[in-house]
């Protein structure tokens, strides 16, 4: 296999490991900053390197689009089209199938899109889907599936979901030939756990190097996901990594931990801090507002970001005031190491067999934020 996974430690659900890639080492949990379209937006690879982080993600849809997943390939791959040293796992495309959907026709074979840069149109089935990700030469790949969103459809619309995700997930591993390329099925059932059970089932019998589970953070409150993570985690193997999609609120992220995930992405950090929204340990702040005008404090006491150690809460007022590009830069990059630093603490917790408390502190912390 690409990629091998060891559990380091274990505090009742809560898992620290270590797994194993042809482009390095990643010690679990993980946060995972999104890279889209080749970039984590805002930022260098180097600022992204820096903040601690050990892998990031890209996306098989767009960067099929623009620049083209051949032109990718002929450059020498997206760590080298991007100068990313370090792992990068892929998406698939299947996420594109629910927050593109009017631009999507889905069926048995694959899913019809509609560009949404010029309308031209791109047909990715699952065959297509892990051609482009072995063009990009990422070291996970996801395999296609089908993400139907929790308010807009019917429980028989979900079955039938889950059914053309194992299907698909079957024509995605027998084509598949990239040695150095693992490949990740994805669990999908919405909050039905006797459904995402039939369909963990058959996705394990196939003996992928990883599992994820998506549908979450579409549309169900976060106490029903936190709910239900537990039981669907536990649907996973024990000796594989374990992937919770797109959800990325630090408290998601925490009780994700707690139920026994070990991989995390969200665009929350950058597309927040393009935003003017910090997260910090004692909750987020927001730097537009008037009160950090003259505020000579970092967006966070004791954190160790580039961002943090230089410029105050008065300077990013000023920037995010004054519509300069500096300000999504600095305070995505403090995010971003934020999330990261997150992750760490959350292992840290693991091995010393605290993560109850650690996870409580947070909340409490949180909680207590004006």
């Amino acid at each position: 296999m690409a990629i091998s996974f060891q559990l380091d430690a274990t505090d009742q659900q809560a898992r620290a490991g270590t797994m194993a890639t042809p482009h390095g080492a990643v010690r679990t949990p993980v946060f995972m900053p999104v890279g889209t379209q080749g970039t984590v937006k805002g930022l260098t690879p180097e600022m992204v390197r820096d903040a601690g982080s050990q892998i990031i993600l890209g996306n098989t849809y767009h960067l099929a689009l623009r620049p083209g997943d051949e032109l990718v390939r002929d450059l020498g791959g997206l760590h080298r089209f991007m100068n990313w040293p370090g792992p990068i796992l892929t998406d698939s495309g299947g996420f594109q199938v629910f927050s593109l959907a009017t631009q999507v026709k889905i069926t048995d074979d694959g899913a019809k899109f509609r560009s949404h840069i010029d309308g031209s149109p791109l047909e990715l089935t699952p065959e297509r889907a892990v051609r482009i990700q072995e063009n990009l030469g990422s070291d996970i790949a996801m395999v296609l599936d089908e993400c139907p969103s929790l308010k807009e459809t019917t429980p028989a619309k979900v079955r039938a979901a889950v059914t053309r995700t194992v299907r698909w997930a079957a024509r995605c591993k027998a084509c598949h030939t990239r040695p150095d390329q693992a490949q990740f099925a994805i669990v999908q059932g919405g909050l039905d756990i006797e459904l995402r059970a039939e369909c963990a089932r058959e996705l394990v019998a196939m003996d992928f190097p990883g599992y994820a589970l998506g549908g979450f953070s579409v549309g169900e409150s976060p106490e029903s996901m936190h709910a239900a993570l537990p039981a669907c985690a536990a649907l996973l193997p024990e000796g594989k990594p374990r992937y919770l999609m797109g959800v990325g609120r630090p408290q998601d992220l925490l009780a994700g931990v707690a139920a026994g995930i070990d991989m995390f992405d969200c665009v929350m950090p950058t597309r927040n801090g393009r935003n003017a929204l910090a997260f910090t340990a004692d909750g987020p702040i927001r730097l537009r507002n008037a009160k950090h005008r003259r505020d000579p404090a970092p967006v966070e006491s004791g954190c160790g970001c580039y961002c943090c150690a230089n410029y105050s809460r008065a300077y990013l007022h000023h920037l995010f005031a004054a519509d300069e590009m500096l300000g999504p830069t600095l305070l995505s990059l403090h995010n971003v190491e934020f999330y990261l630093r997150l992750m760490r603490d959350a292992r840290d917790a693991i091995i010393a067999g605290r993560y109850a408390a650690f996870h409580a502190g947070c909340l409490a912390r949180w909680n207590a934020a004006p």
